[in-house]
């Protein structure tokens, strides 16, 4: 009878994506710039003045963390002046995803409250 019991293992909790969306949700502009993207503004002059409250040194650190997780992609134009461009990447767009359950599962539980 013994031989038939299954053992399980200590599951652990995922610490990369944990922080990845610990990071995001940290960053309180972060939502927004997804936001923007989202409607076609992706150059950051441009979305700083879409934002009130936004400064640029802010806004730079942002999109910096999201290019490090490979969130966003830095398109970099080979201009005078220079152009710079930023994009959803293929796993951002599914990081994005999971932030919006997130947010609907939010709304379910402030709608049980």
């Amino acid at each position: 009878m013994k031989d038939r019991e299954k053992k399980y293992l200590r599951k652990n909790a995922p610490t990369e994506s944990a922080k990845m969306v610990e990071t995001i949700y940290g960053c309180k502009w972060s939502l927004t710039v997804y936001q923007l993207l989202a409607d076609g503004i992706n150059r950051p002059g441009e979305m700083v003045r879409s934002i009130e409250g936004l400064t640029t040194k802010v806004l730079n650190q942002c999109l910096r963390k999201n290019t490090e997780f490979g969130i966003l992609e830095r398109i970099s134009y080979n201009e005078v002046p220079p152009r710079v461009e930023y994009k959803v990447t293929d796993f951002g767009a599914k990081f994005m995803k999971v932030l919006d359950e997130l947010e609907k599962l939010q709304d379910e539980i402030e709608n049980n409250i």
